[in-house]
């Protein structure tokens, strides 16, 4: 069975930019015992930009419909591959998935290649990429062509504290996120969890799952770039989620 959960921009702005006080020690205490976070496999716009390098790009197609390319279901079919290995007591029992189709395309791919009985899967759009909004087809070339005072104001203000016009900054991806981490606790509480997004979900769960004070956001670059169908884990220890591993792409080598 698939569930569908929907939150605007507008409303996950609304959350507190930080857990409140009362929440920080061992906010964990209740929610998944395992959170296993990947990114899709390669996708067709992946591939339109990193030909376009330096040229502008405009990409029509909408962040919603892009698909996978070959290597991206290959690389989700590997991704599937990996989860058949898992013993038991590690093997995610619940699905989570951006409403994006190479999201979900790439769940799908690694569920045949895994080779069990669907699970259930709930599609939220707190999951979603980040958005650009105005942006949204641009690569950073063709904002400099077109609107040169934005790319400016991207530069002066920095990747992460930036939002483009109808879109998003990098510290409303995060309140999105904790919006969704708090639901997940009490829908999952003990279960292994299986998170299908993108690059910029995966970065931002490791800054909200650690707690930091977003004015620290562009630290987390240090751990970017995201590989698609990369592979992240954390695990409940004493009332916290502890990292095991992160952006893990050995199984597609």
């Amino acid at each position: 069975m698939i569930y569908f959960v929907k939150a605007s921009a507008r409303e996950a702005r609304r959350i507190d930019p930080q857990p409140r006080d009362a929440a920080m020690a061992g906010w964990w205490a209740m929610g998944p015992l395992r959170i296993t976070a990947v990114r899709h496999g390669e996708s067709e716009a992946n591939v339109a930009y990193r030909q376009a390098g330096t040229e502008p790009l405009v990409y029509e197609r909408g962040d919603h419909e892009v698909t996978l390319t070959d290597l991206g279901r290959r690389q989700a079919a590997a991704l599937g591959r990996r989860l058949a290995t898992l013993p038991a007591e590690e093997a995610p029992e619940l699905v989570w998935c951006s409403p994006y189709l190479r999201a979900l395309d790439t769940w799908e791919t690694a569920l045949g290649a895994w080779g069990i009985e669907p699970l259930p899967v709930t599609v939220d759009e707190r999951l979603r990429d980040r958005e650009w909004g105005a942006f949204g087809p641009y690569n950073e070339a063709a904002i400099a062509q077109r609107h040169p005072e934005e790319l400016a104001r991207l530069r002066a203000e920095g990747e992460y504290g930036y939002r483009p016009p109808g879109g998003e900054s990098f510290g409303d991806v995060a309140g999105r996120l904790r919006a969704f981490l708090e639901a997940l606790r009490g829908q999952s509480d003990g279960r292994r969890v299986l998170i299908v997004a993108h690059d910029a979900v995966v970065l931002i769960l490791r800054h909200v799952i650690a707690e930091t004070p977003d004015a620290d956001l562009p630290a987390i670059d240090a751990y970017a770039p995201i590989g698609n169908a990369s592979v992240s884990t954390w695990h409940a220890v004493d009332g916290r989620l502890e990292l095991l591993s992160f952006n893990d792409t050995t199984h597609l080598r």
